[in-house]
Parts: structure tokens; sequence; C-alpha cells
């Protein structure tokens, strides 16, 4: 799909794989809305990139609803959706106090999931309505799920449950919304440099990039923002979840 002039947006804008991915957006002619609870940080994004910023829970219904509208209003119906919102939950199932509190595991699953949910449902609702591109596409959506969907480690079981679930969401949406020319991915990435990967001790860093095979390094947001861009040019990109992890396997602890 091309993407000068196309309305795009982003959810997680304001900072990290968002903001990467919505700078490359506009990097490439897109018109970005940034979604975030953090609506300072989208906004500091968005006049970089000279986009619009839109305060969003992506777990509540009516603020997706509304964040959406707001940004078809400025930019017109969005065709192109990348994922980016997400929470991260570190804790056993059962720890030292007890079980693992219920209201914690589900605001990581509100979030992760059906925050991803929640914003493909408006996305394609409303890009299944315009005219078809070149090729007959409409849409393109990008969810982000983690290679912890795959092997999730001890400490791990909410957040990795949520990411196995938006692999899990990927094929069965491409395949609803294929005859609408709407395509689905979602991108599984490995230990990348986000603000929650920042807060740590530089070398608890070092030590997790240098665990990672080839490059032997963290992730940089560019890198998420770059396999994005590829998934909306390549028509034939559909129903697929791909790592980019630099060949890393987490190990159990």
């Amino acid at each position: 799909m091309r993407t000068e002039g196309i309305a795009a947006i982003v959810t997680g804008g304001g900072s990290g794989l968002g903001a990467a991915t919505g700078r490359a957006l506009a990097a490439v002619g897109a018109k970005v809305a940034l979604l975030d609870v953090n609506e300072a940080g989208a906004a500091a994004v968005a006049r970089e990139i000279g986009g619009l910023a839109v305060a969003c829970d992506v777990s509540s219904a009516p603020s997706a609803e509304a964040a959406v509208a707001r940004a078809a209003a400025a930019h017109g119906p969005a065709r192109i959706l990348v994922n980016c919102a997400g929470v991260v939950n570190a804790g056993r199932i059962v720890g030292r106090n007890g079980p693992l509190d219920l209201a914690a595991y589900a605001r990581v699953i509100e979030i992760n999931l059906i925050g991803t949910f929640n914003l493909m449902r408006l996305v394609a609702a409303g890009a299944s309505a315009l005219d078809p591109l070149d090729g007959a596409e409409r849409g393109v959506i990008i969810s982000t799920a983690s290679i912890a969907a795959y092997e999730g480690q001890v400490g791990q079981a909410a957040y990795a449950s949520s990411k196995a679930g938006v692999v899990g969401l990927t094929l069965p949406a491409a395949r609803e919304f294929a005859p609408a020319g709407i395509r689905v991915c979602a991108i599984a990435p490995g230990l990348f440099e986000t603000p929650m990967m920042k807060g740590l001790p530089q070398e608890v860093q070092a030590s997790l990039g240098a665990s990672v095979p080839f490059p032997p390094r963290l992730g940089r947001p560019e890198e998420y923002a770059a396999l994005a861009l590829a998934i909306i040019a390549n028509p034939m990109l559909n129903g697929e979840v791909i790592r980019i992890d630099g060949a890393l396997r987490m190990q159990a602890k």
C-alpha cells in the first residue's frame, strides 16, 4: 500500500516503538495520529512530525471510539493502524506472598490484547467503507506481539499470554478482512530499546543485548518501524507474525 497522503493511526505513539513508527510513517508522507494515555509524550512527537496527538486509553471502548473519530475528523478515516500500546507486569502466578493479584493480570490483558482488538475493530470498520486503492487494498493493520508469546519466561505469565492472544488474533482477523482488502499482520519483537528497558542499569542493558546471537545488542525502535513500513508496502504479507529478534530464543528464566 502506498503511504503518501494516507491517514494512519499509531497507538502508544508517545514513546518507544510507537514514536519511531509515527516518525517513519510521517517521513513517507502519511498523515499520522498518535494515540497514547500520555498525551504530553504524544504531543511532543506530533509537533516533531506535523502529526496529531490524541489522548486515548486503548482498553476503553468510549475512549478509543472518540480518539478514532477525532483522528478521522483531522485526517480522514485511517487506512493504516499500528498497535504499539502495551504494558509489562512481571510476577509469578504464585509468588512469595501468594497468588498473583487477578486485577494486575487483567490489566495487562485489557491493554495488550483487548486494546489491540479495540482499535482493530474500529479502524477496520472505517477502512472497509473506503474506496479501494491500487491492488484492491483498503487498509493494513499491524499489531505488536512479542517473542514472549512463544518463549514466555517465569514471571511473564500475564505479558506472555496477552501477546500470545495477539498472535492468535492475527490470522482469523486477516481471513475475516480479506474480502474487504484489509491486511492484518503482527510483529513479534525481541529485546528492544524501549522506555522500560532504558530504565534498567546500563550494565543490565548490555548483558541483555549480549544475549542476542546477532547483532549482539538490543533492537532499536527504528528497526521495528522499518519492518512496519515493509509490511505496509508488500501486499503479499498478510496473516503473518514476523519475529524481529536477532535469532534470540529466551530461556525459562
